[in-house]
């Protein structure tokens, strides 16, 4: 018999009580994972939600297959050359996971001869071909498999990689001998992922975690040794609210060792191989300046290149000598400007080639890569010039709105990989000459099934918020689609952390679109869209800007002739969980339905327990309800799980997952509790599905993503039409 009554966990009140303000919490006791009961009321949440929507059965099949049909599922990766090989992936039909393979390169010729990567053809492997990891065989007896850390060593003869295979996101790092295909002994347990090796490849750094899953220690492993008894640490962050890594710099010279938070960063230089010198602080934590530095050698001397937030809110980027030590306001005096502040562009990143800066820059929402010659730094050291050098993009795109991003540098090369996409275009791969501006279509993805992008538009239109700020907003639909006429829309929004909602082509969304259905992303307050102005006014005591212009751009949708204003379903993940939770409280009555995937719909709880998966890293991006009266209050004000109200509300499913270390599956299972107790009994049950298997980012491999997918879309529609 199919289960008509949803499960109901019984109550057992917890007290938190703060600020002069007490709170009953019914569910709280999910939270402990240990326990039998809970399991059980979870798989019962799992039976419950899969017979009602048993219906949608054939429409998810049909929508996996549509997906799965448009893929060319047997397929290779461009080539990237490290060394004197090309490291390339590939898929089989059938298989969830990549093959990691290489082939030689050329050792000799010229630029274009050296660093032409070989010409690739779907399905058919490239001659000469290694398989240094198949991760299909790898994974053949595991619930769920993902690969972190992928660095083959310079001279291709090691390769150390790391998997997880919970969902935890605590990996296992590997080292094999390539020479061998064999898999020595070292093998260092339960670590952050991103572990590399030194370019010697005698040692590997990698970063530990805490109790709290916040990384906090930097400790390098000698190739060989046994692991616990012999590795050094390198660094340990004692500040709970600080994150921390560890990176090789862009000439190999230095272990870049940051600690940060959405607010400020400290810096440390360690030259690779004297692990037991002091490493060097750039700018002191206390100066509060975000930045990032990298270490270049111009002529016989040591700089730094910075980009810095200090008295430049959407940053800029400054040469400055290797720190020595000097107080802040002493180093500063001796920088000199490469890329001077503009309030139009957000600098986000630089990487070098052998003989450019590249610089990643966001302008008007978009990101774009520019680069400047390095002679012009040496340059620069001549004649100091408060106007900086001159950077160029790249040309060639010309869509209204796209994304191009730098996946690929080296010191040893000039040649730049670069990806574009757009919300219509499937991503192409390219390489970008800067010295004689060609630039080289590598690959463009495929798309079977007789795909044509000009069937489908994507343009920009903007929504006044509650204060009369606009809101840039993504339209994607049909070429062909009536505007006469109104249409369904799912509504996707995000809005924290300085994340941007970047175009990217979707195979999957085109079975949304060729059903008539509007794809609108709303780039809300908190994200990183508009600059660093943009996201500060979505944080901390100005958070609700971002559920209010999410509710805004509904608004401003709703007064479109070709928005149909009752079938607009909302979507978002994570704190675009939250999103949808605080919007659902404010304006239940404007939605069909409503989609939170791994929901932080229970923030306030969360932030105020410091002992919790990463806690004390979201002060800064929510503020601190522990110590500040006025934060706490604020954030009861708006959190989802709070702030439920005795009217009717929506169709509304939570996505989680019960090994997720970022959201824990607790949120969400005790959001959908307090909504079926709380809500207008007239309204359709809020569902629950939880993966048992699964991480944050729900199951592991492509066709379980598919199928995800194609379950979340077959809701959405299902919602649309009944509405």
């Amino acid at each position: 018999m199919t289960p008509v009554v949803p499960p109901r966990p019984h109550s057992i009140p917890t007290e938190r009580s703060h600020h002069g303000d007490s709170f009953s919490d019914p569910f709280e006791w999910l939270r402990d994972k240990e326990n039998p009961e809970v399991i059980e009321y979870l798989k019962a949440e799992n039976e419950f939600t899969t017979a009602q929507t048993a219906a949608q059965d054939e429409l998810r099949q049909t929508i996996f297959e549509e997906i799965k049909g448009r893929v060319q599922e047997t397929d290779l990766s461009v080539p990237t050359r490290i060394g004197q090989w090309w490291y390339y992936s590939r898929t089989v039909e059938g298989e969830q996971y990549p093959v990691m393979c290489r082939v030689a390169a050329a050792e000799e010729g010229s630029v274009q001869e050296r660093f032409t990567p070989p010409f690739i053809e779907a399905g058919v492997p490239l001659e000469g071909e290694q398989v240094l990891l198949d991760c299909n065989e790898f994974a053949r007896d595991l619930s769920f498999f993902s690969l972190g850390s992928f660095d083959p060593s310079l001279d291709g003869q090691r390769l150390t990689f790391s998997v997880d295979d919970t969902g935890d996101e605590r990996y296992t790092q590997y080292v094999m001998d390539l020479q061998t295909g064999q898999l020595l002994p070292d093998r260092i347990e339960d670590i952050f992922a991103g572990a590399f090796f030194t370019p010697d490849a005698t040692h590997i750094v990698y970063t530990v975690v805490d109790d709290s899953w916040r990384p906090y220690e930097i400790r390098v492993h000698e190739v060989g040794q046994p692991t616990a008894e012999n590795d050094r640490v390198i660094y340990t962050e004692q500040d709970a609210a600080l994150w921390l890594e560890a990176a090789l710099s862009e000439d190999r010279t230095h272990l870049v060792i940051t600690s940060y938070s959405s607010e400020f960063s400290e810096i440390r230089l360690l030259p690779v191989g004297q692990w037991s010198a002091p490493a060097q602080v750039v700018i002191e934590k206390a100066q509060r300046v975000q930045y990032a530095v990298e270490p270049l050698s111009i002529g016989d001397q040591r700089w730094v290149v910075i980009v810095h937030d200090h008295q430049a809110l959407n940053s800029e980027i400054v040469l400055a000598p290797y720190p020595t030590g000097e107080p802040f306001e002493t180093y500063r005096q001796s920088w000199i400007k490469v890329m001077p502040h503009r309030s139009e562009t957000r600098v986000e990143s630089v990487s070098f080639t052998a003989t450019h800066l590249v610089a990643s820059v966001r302008q008007d929402t978009t990101l774009k890569v520019c680069l400047t010659p390095l002679e012009g730094l040496r340059g620069l050291l001549a004649a100091p010039s408060g106007a900086g050098v001159e950077f160029a993009e790249p040309h060639g795109f010309t869509e209204e709105i796209y994304t191009t991003a730098v996946t690929h540098t080296s010191i040893d090369s000039p040649v730049v990989r670069m990806s574009y996409t757009s919300w219509v275009t499937p991503q192409q791969v390219y390489d970008y000459y800067p010295d004689t501006e060609e630039l080289v279509l590598r690959r463009a993805t495929p798309v079977l099934g007789g795909y044509r992008p000009d069937d489908y538009t994507a343009y920009r239109m903007w929504a006044p918020a509650e204060d009369g700020t606009m809101i840039p907003l993504s339209i994607i639909h049909r070429a062909d689609l009536d505007k006469s006429q109104p249409h369904p829309v799912l509504q996707y929004g995000y809005g924290s952390y300085e994340a941007s909602m970047d175009p990217y082509f979707s195979y999957a969304r085109l079975s949304l679109l060729d059903r008539g259905v509007i794809y609108v992303v709303a780039h809300i307050r908190g994200g990183g869209e508009l600059g660093r102005g943009w996201y500060q006014e979505g944080k901390k005591l100005q958070k609700k800007n971002t559920f209010t212009d999410f509710v805004a751009v509904t608004d401003f949708l709703r007064e479109q002739a070709w928005v149909d204003a009752s079938r607009i379903v909302i979507e978002g993940g994570s704190a675009g969980g939250l999103l949808i939770g605080a919007t659902l409280n404010l304006a239940p009555e404007k939605y069909a339905g409503a989609i939170a995937e791994v929901p932080f719909v229970d923030a306030l709880t969360t932030i105020l327990d410091p002992e919790l998966p990463l806690s004390a890293l979201e002060w800064e991006e929510w503020g601190n309800p522990i110590t500040d009266p006025d934060v706490y209050h604020y954030m009861k004000s708006y959190s989802p799980y709070e702030n439920i109200r005795p009217v009717k509300y929506p169709p509304i499913v939570a996505i989680t997952s019960l090994h997720d270390t970022r959201v824990f599956y607790v949120e969400p299972a005790k959001w959908i509790a307090k909504l079926r107790e709380t809500i207008d009994p007239g309204s359709p049950t809020p569902l629950l599905k939880i993966e048992m298997d699964g991480g944050h980012g729900g199951g592991s491999g492509r066709y379980t993503r598919w199928r995800d997918t194609a379950w979340v879309y077959a809701w959405a529609l299902t919602q649309l039409s009944a509405a």
